[in-house]
């Protein structure tokens, strides 16, 4: 038989694996991949709806959003943790939709999960030079460098970092993760504090949403959104010296320990704000930054710290992004549905070569398409660089939704047998109407040139699956 018509890297009988990770390490590359920090200081003004396409939102009530989101994360955390304590391989959801809709299904599944995870980094590489550049202008009027140069020196770190090795890169996440969730979790209990009798449980009412559920309902998809990369953790399997326990424990720490941080930082900075969504919308851009800015509840050096720290975060998340692609790049090879040479690993460092080169291209190719046509997916008001961001972080985010869905669509059957199916059924449940609800947020009456990224990302599911069965058909031949 060829190496093509090998079976996928799934199936309970794997090897027990010689890596040396630690829970520890396989925490940080989820909470890495996440970037807690980055998300929720992104994140609030969607949640809120005040920059949303179609002018939806939670208002006040962001909170509540954020904890439904959770309960629904939280299935689908169930459901990638029970198939992680018997699947040891590095493809993650590739392997885990594979068992439960089979191969041609999990072979396009997992073309569409690291096309999405590889453009979400791309998105990364353009923002973090942007952003860089932007601050040092901003704080200290240094503008002598441009932004690209600052997008090609972070894309040469990372992809150093990522080469050297996952023990040097979950590390540095680790590092990154912790110093940053813990300077802003101090702040946001500052914040708390100083909001004083104004606290209420307000943000958790329906009532404070302008548009009631429907509002809050919206708004979940980006409640959502917070989690994503969570499951990462598995695409370290092979390398974690204790996968079968360390694993399932590490996605659901994850999503516990950043669950926790989403709902802090999003309500104080709702508090903060005094629950006042006109207060949100003028600070718009970095309500963060503004909270901790002088005037309000910080100082200048605070508002500088917490510049720094999202840049941390945002480092972290680039990083994170980019060892999953890696991972999953080498697994799908090995299985036959990618070209042969993306199998070769450094000799020395046991890293996958191919992978991290296909990294280190269309990164490099998106900093200069994005540098060459920087008005194309302009959003107003906003930074070019933000735009490509924008647009390149939706089409990847589709991406990721549509292998959630996927994979709950298939826990049924792939877990029969493994777990109890009621809360296998349960689970499935909540995690399709999750998924769904996120799917069509990010269709429903979204304009141009925003929907484009859906339709891209849709024109990638049709490709993928076309592709899952023609690589299959032209392996049949050969046997």
């Amino acid at each position: 038989m060829s190496h093509q018509t090998a079976p996928p890297s799934t199936g309970s009988q794997a090897p027990a694996s010689s890596g040396t990770l630690s829970l520890t390490d396989v925490v940080a590359q989820s909470v890495g991949f996440m970037g807690p920090v980055f998300s929720v200081s992104v994140l609030l003004p969607m949640l809120v709806g005040i920059t949303t396409a179609t002018g939806n939102g939670a208002g006040a009530a962001a909170p509540l959003s954020v904890l439904i989101g959770t309960v629904g994360m939280l299935a689908i955390g169930w459901i990638v943790a029970t198939y992680a304590r018997r699947i040891r391989a590095a493809g993650s959801l590739y392997n885990y939709v594979t068992e439960g809709l089979g191969a041609r299904l999990g072979a396009a599944s997992g073309y569409v999960y690291y096309a999405g995870v590889l453009v979400l980094g791309a998105g990364i590489a353009v923002l973090i030079g942007g952003t860089v550049y932007d601050d040092l202008k901003a704080e200290f009027g240094f503008d002598a460098l441009p932004v690209w140069v600052w997008q090609f020196a972070f894309l040469a770190l990372v992809t150093a970092i990522v080469h050297i090795g996952v023990q040097v890169s979950v590390k540095v996440q680790l590092a990154l993760a912790l110093v940053s969730m813990g300077v802003l979790a101090v702040f946001f209990v500052y914040l708390i504090v100083k909001v004083g009798g104004d606290n209420s449980i307000t943000a958790f009412k329906p009532s404070s949403s302008a548009q009631g559920w429907s509002g809050i309902a919206f708004s979940v998809i980006y409640g959502v959104l917070l989690f994503t990369g969570f499951e990462s953790a598995a695409n370290l399997a092979e390398e974690t010296a204790d996968p079968k326990r360390s694993v399932p424990r590490a996605v659901m720490i994850s999503l516990i320990a950043s669950a926790v941080f989403f709902l802090l930082g999003c309500y104080a900075q709702i508090a903060g704000f005094h629950f006042s969504v006109d207060a949100v919308a003028k600070n718009a851009g970095a309500p963060l930054v503004a909270l901790a800015s002088p005037g309000a509840f910080g100082a200048t050096w605070v508002a500088r710290l917490v510049e720094l720290v999202i840049l941390l975060d945002m480092l972290a998340v680039y990083i994170g992004v980019s060892v999953a692609v890696t991972r999953g790049v080498l697994t799908m090879a090995k299985d036959g549905w990618l070209p042969k040479p993306l199998t070769r690993v450094s000799a020395r460092r046991g890293t996958p070569v191919g992978g991290t080169a296909v990294v280190a291209v269309v990164y490099l190719l998106t900093v200069l398409v994005s540098q060459a046509f920087p008005k194309s997916v302009a959003v107003p008001g906003l930074p070019d660089y933000f735009g490509w961001y924008a647009w390149l972080s939706a089409f990847g985010i589709f991406c990721l939704a549509a292998i959630y869905l996927a994979m709950c669509l298939g826990a049924p059957r792939g877990l029969k047998g493994h777990a109890g199916q009621a809360q296998t059924w349960l689970a499935t449940v909540v995690g399709l109407v999750i998924t769904g609800g996120a799917l069509f947020g990010a269709v429903y009456k979204v304009p141009a040139p925003s929907i484009y990224a859906a339709y891209a990302a849709m024109g990638l599911v049709v490709i993928a699956v076309v592709g899952g069965f023609a690589v299959r058909s032209r392996t049949a031949e050969v046997l």
